[in-house]
Formats: structure tokens, C-alpha cells, sequence
């Protein structure tokens, strides 16, 4: 166990009770890493037309066992992403349980599908928060102390939506493409210190975020069955397919290897030949 390359390291993940979070916290956890997760557990104040997944105490504590089950320490917090109070309790919490944070994965997002003539102003709001400014919450907290330590890597969850668009996804696309963007600079910042940030933008995953998307698009705005949808993507995509969250966490994982220290300020798609 003491040979895995991520030992006595700590890794932060919004998002991490479920989907692709918690699939980049396992990676991180199978190396060695002990790891904190942070998901919002309540529905809370939901605006209207958000497509959200609220994984629960129950998932958070199954997803908390499966990471324990590396031989690692994990902690499971409530995380609202949209809160700076929450955002500093969360990394406050994973620095006084596990030490300073090394390695910080942001997950956490939401989507909404609606034109932006007659878009509500609240649901923009509400998507470009959490997306967007949740990332650079979470990025603000921990990425002084990696500066500091000469040690870090940033991963944030953009999307081909940041460089694809669709007529009902202004939101989601715009705060996918300013991940990108703020992925850049922190790159940029990082990078005489030893810290790399990186976005990985995938198409449809295999999440329930990705089928709880899908399925809304279908009924919603098609008039049918969400699996009827879901099986069409992946009949259109190039590998037949949609994404594994596994293979998200993998390439998670290698970015916080020592091969892939050259490797930052990369929006990295991992889209099975697929545009969206």
C-alpha cells in the first residue's frame, strides 16, 4: 500500500458522492490519497427549471464506504457550492481532518434547458453560480496553500458544451466555457510553482446527472421516453456509447501523476469522437 504514488497526499472533490466526482475520488483514493467529498444532500432552495442531482445522506454514506474501502481516510460533508460559507467550512473541515489539500477536484454542476428568450434571470443566475463560481470558490480556498508547498493539481468538470452550443443550453455552455477560461489563468498562476490546473470535458457520461438531463430533454421537449433518448445518443455517437465515469476518473488520476506534471492549462475532451 505504501508504494501507491498519491500516498500522504489529500484530495478535495465537489460533487463527490456521486457520478463523476466520486469516480475521481475513488481514482485518487486507489493511489493513496486520503480524500473529502462534498455534495449537496437536500434540494434546499431548488430554482425553478434547474435539472439537479441530489445524491442524499444515504448515497453520500455508500459513497464514503466505497472510498474507505481503498484503505484511505474519507470524509463526507453537505456542500452548497454556492455558498462561500459552505465552501470554507468544507475545505476548513478537509484540512483540520486530512491535512492540506493537494489535489482538488471540482464536480459539482447543474443544468438547466431554456432559451434564452424568456430566460428567467434567477435560473441563469443559479446555473452560472454553481458551475462557474462554485469552481472558483473551491479553487480560491485551496490553491494559495499549493502555491505555497510548490506541490497541486486542479481538476475542473467543464463539458463539450463549452465549445458546442444548443439552442437550450445558454447557461450550461456559457459556464462551461468560462471553466475553461478560468482554467487558463489558474494554470497560469500555478505554473512556476508546481501546481497544474487542467479541465476535462466529456460528452454524455453514464451518471445519474447525465440520464436525470436526458430524460428531461425527452419529456419535455420531445414528448417521450427518457431510455428511448438515452439509447438514440448513444446510437449517434462515433464509439456507439456513452461515457464511463471510470474514465473520467481515470484521466484524473494521471493528470496528478509525475508523467503528466507537463501537462496543464489543457481542456482535455474525452468525447468518443462525439461533438456534443
Amino acid at each position: 500500500m505504501a508504494d501507491r504514488f498519491l500516498a500522504g497526499r489529500t484530495a478535495m472533490v465537489t460533487g463527490g458522492a456521486s457520478g463523476m466526482g466520486l469516480a475521481m475520488a475513488q481514482a485518487f483514493a486507489s493511489q493513496g490519497a486520503n480524500v473529502s467529498i462534498g455534495s449537496l444532500l437536500s434540494a434546499g432552495s431548488k430554482t425553478e427549471g434547474e435539472v439537479v442531482h441530489i445524491p442524499g445522506q444515504e448515497q453520500m454514506n455508500h459513497a464514503v464506504s466505497v472510498i474507505e474501502g481503498e484503505g484511505v481516510e474519507c470524509l463526507g460533508l453537505d456542500l452548497d457550492v454556492t455558498s462561500d460559507d459552505s465552501v470554507e467550512a468544507f475545505h476548513q473541515a478537509t484540512v483540520d481532518r486530512l491535512g492540506p489539500v493537494d489535489i482538488l477536484a471540482n464536480a459539482a454542476g447543474i443544468t438547466a434547458e431554456q432559451t434564452i428568450v424568456g430566460h428567467p434571470d434567477a435560473l441563469w443566475d443559479k446555473v452560472i453560480d454553481v458551475n462557474l463560481t462554485g469552481t472558483y470558490r473551491a479553487i480560491k480556498r485551496a490553491l494559495p496553500g499549493m502555491i505555497e508547498r510548490g506541490w497541486g493539481r486542479i481538476i475542473n468538470i467543464a463539458s463539450t458544451a463549452a465549445s458546442v452550443g444548443a439552442v437550450t443550453s445558454g447557461a450550461y455552455c456559457a459556464s462551461k466555457a468560462g471553466v475553461v477560461g478560468l482554467t487558463t489563468c489558474v494554470a497560469l498562476e500555478g505554473a512556476p510553482h508546481g501546481v497544474t490546473c487542467n479541465a476535462i470535458s466529456p460528452t454524455w457520461v453514464d451518471t445519474s446527472f447525465g440520464r436525470e438531463w436526458m430524460s428531461d430533454i425527452a419529456e419535455k421537449q420531445e414528448h417521450r421516453s427518457g431510455e428511448e433518448y438515452i439509447s438514440d445518443v448513444e446510437k449517434t455517437n462515433p464509439q456507439g456509447r456513452l461515457i464511463s465515469p471510470t474514465e473520467i476518473g481515470a484521466l484524473a488520476l494521471f493528470l496528478c501523476s509525475d508523467a503528466a506534471r507537463g501537462i496543464t492549462m489543457e481542456d482535455l475532451r474525452v468525447s468518443a469522437g462525439s461533438l456534443w
